[in-house]
């Protein structure tokens, strides 16, 4: 049994990860910016707290004592059109950039012995055909560069005694997820919700997956792992599945030069991305419950049709 602190506990991944946490007997603090939020994070079992992740002196406080910390904090735009709007990104930026810092700051003082950091799968370069690992090149775009600052403060973590761990999750997907939900809208009104080629690959991972990667996380060595499902899907089978499990006919896609218009978020959506997630496998007793999207939309469709 060991002490847990997380950030992000009440996103789409840290409200899934909780219970396996406190299931496990881990003793689980956990921040709140609400107290709607707190009451919920207490009501699960873990002890919560307020605190801005930008105060050096009160993280290093709230983390002092703490065996593991976890940091899954984001600030992702509430829509995907929102996403492509101007700004949108500037607090996930901060967030990435200066509190991941401040949290590793606040594991090395502590003595942790783990310091896990969510990260971006999507910053991998176009890899066509070919498959991608945790060694291959990446090319982060304006957006996104962020990402590099969040997985440089893990590494530091690891140069000063903690192990450092960072997970590039892929596309998240999930009933409670804004931007899934916005991409049945545009499947049922008969078009693709994704930019680029139909042949180009998708490197997904379902809400449920990706905390169950995080618990497995907590025991392996330093570096970095891909968190994707065991099987990626061309973009006309993942948006295919995601139709055939809505009952709707299979949706066009628009010209690949549509994704230029998007800019950098629109040139890294449309990037092909078959991603390997063979090292967390080897590295731990992870393995996805959904090997793939044909698997996992319908799981996706039933919790909405339950109203979860």
């Amino acid at each position: 049994m060991e002490s847990i602190f997380v950030t992000g506990a009440t996103g789409v991944i840290g409200r899934r990860l909780l219970p396996l946490l406190l299931a496990r007997g881990h003793r689980v603090t956990a921040v709140g910016r609400s107290a709607e939020k707190r009451e919920a994070l207490e009501r699960m079992g873990a002890v919560a707290v307020d605190l801005d992740l930008f105060e050096a002196v009160a993280v290093g406080a709230s983390v002092a004592g703490h065996d593991v910390v976890v940091n899954l904090a984001t600030h992702i735009p509430p829509s995907s059109v929102r996403m492509f709007l101007p700004g949108t990104w500037r607090e996930n930026d901060r967030i990435r950039r200066e509190g991941s810092r401040i949290l590793a700051d606040a594991a090395i003082a502590a003595g942790a012995r783990s310091f896990v950091q969510e990260s971006f799968a999507l910053i991998y370069a176009d890899g066509g055909d070919a498959w991608i690992d945790e060694r291959s090149p990446i090319r982060p775009v304006r957006y996104s560069r962020s990402v590099v600052d969040a997985e440089r403060s893990a590494q530091r973590a690891s140069e000063r005694g903690v192990t450092g761990v960072v997970l590039r999750f892929g596309a998240f997907y999930g009933p409670d997820s804004s931007q899934t939900r916005d991409m049945m809208r545009v499947v049922k009104s008969g078009w693709s919700p994704l930019p680029g080629s139909p042949r180009a690959f998708v490197s997904a991972v379902s809400h449920d997956d990706a905390a169950s990667a995080v618990v497995a996380a907590l025991d392996v060595p330093e570096g970095i792992y891909n968190v994707v499902d065991d099987e990626p899907l061309r973009r006309r089978e993942f948006v295919g599945a995601l139709a055939l499990a809505l009952g709707v006919r299979e949706p066009r896609f628009a010209p690949a030069w549509i994704a230029r218009l998007g800019g950098s978020l629109g040139e890294i959506l449309a990037r092909s991305l078959r991603i390997s997630n063979a090292k967390l496998r080897a590295a731990s007793d992870w393995a996805p419950a959904y090997p793939s999207a044909r698997e996992g939309w319908p799981a996706v469709i039933a919790a909405l049709a339950a109203g979860k």
